[in-house]
């Protein structure tokens, strides 16, 4: 059984209006349905109060142990999974590529004690959207939630390097991007690989940050993602872009 399983309703799923305005627009927000695994019950509890006080985030599932955030998210297709890298049974490491296998659009984020690089490279290579320290402050995860959950990076820029030029030193078929994607599409994607948040990515393609959260939306759909950094990393490995592609030259 779950850890202190908590499991919300249906209406998890309704939208309410944002009060920011792009363009004159208002963008419906979807309140973010998050899955704590950690396996210190204190910890859980203050993450969850934490999050319980945003109007935009709900916590509908705890879990103890990899083997139980795996079971949680299979059942209840959480939009982001908070994963400790260190549990008893399975790991943080392992949980996330199953999760990431059954639930694509689930987006992984690490909140862990360590920040050794060997692990932070093993959980982006199993699928994991981002990766913070927990001695982050509240707001700063709250923030790192959302802006997974925008399709933002949540990533030190010296570590996706450092896995971007892993993943080009394979050995790879490229695939053109035209037999995946749309043109604006590609276009989205190629400026999210630069790290570049959505606002100045809308600037610069001339859209609104509601067209390109819908590009977004649309790239992980067709890639089987569920966020900016496995999109772009599974592009790398595709070969779809280069690293060349990933630098601003603006």
């Amino acid at each position: 059984m779950f850890s202190e399983l908590r499991e919300q309703d249906d209406s998890l799923m309704t939208t309410q209006t944002a009060p920011g305005a792009v363009n004159g627009e208002h963008e419906e927000q979807r309140v973010i349905r998050v899955l704590l695994a950690d396996d210190h019950a204190l910890v859980r509890e203050g993450t969850r109060r934490l999050l319980e006080a945003e109007s935009d985030v709900a916590v509908v599932a705890e879990a103890a142990s990899g083997e139980e955030a795996v079971e949680a998210a299979r059942r209840l297709n959480p939009d982001i999974a908070i994963m400790d890298i260190a549990m008893p049974g399975m790991g943080g490491i392992e949980a996330t590529r199953q999760i990431k296998a059954h639930c694509p659009k689930t987006a992984v984020l690490v909140l862990s004690a360590y920040d050794d690089e060997q692990y932070l490279i093993a959980l982006l290579e199993a699928g994991a959207a981002g990766f913070l320290l927990k001695n982050v402050h509240g707001q700063e995860l709250v923030n790192a939630i959302r802006s997974v959950a925008r399709g933002e990076s949540v990533l030190q820029p010296s570590l996706t390097e450092k896995m971007m030029r892993r993943l080009t030193n394979r050995s790879h078929p490229a695939q053109r991007s035209s037999d995946l994607l749309s043109e604006r599409e590609f276009d989205v994607l190629r400026l999210a690989a630069r790290g570049l948040p959505n606002k100045e990515i809308a600037r610069r393609l001339g859209l609104s940050i509601r067209t390109v959260h819908s590009h977004l939306a649309n790239i992980f759909q067709k890639m089987q993602v569920g966020s900016r950094t496995e999109a772009v990393l599974q592009a790398l490995r595709r070969g779809m872009i280069s690293l060349q592609d990933t630098y601003d030259t603006q």
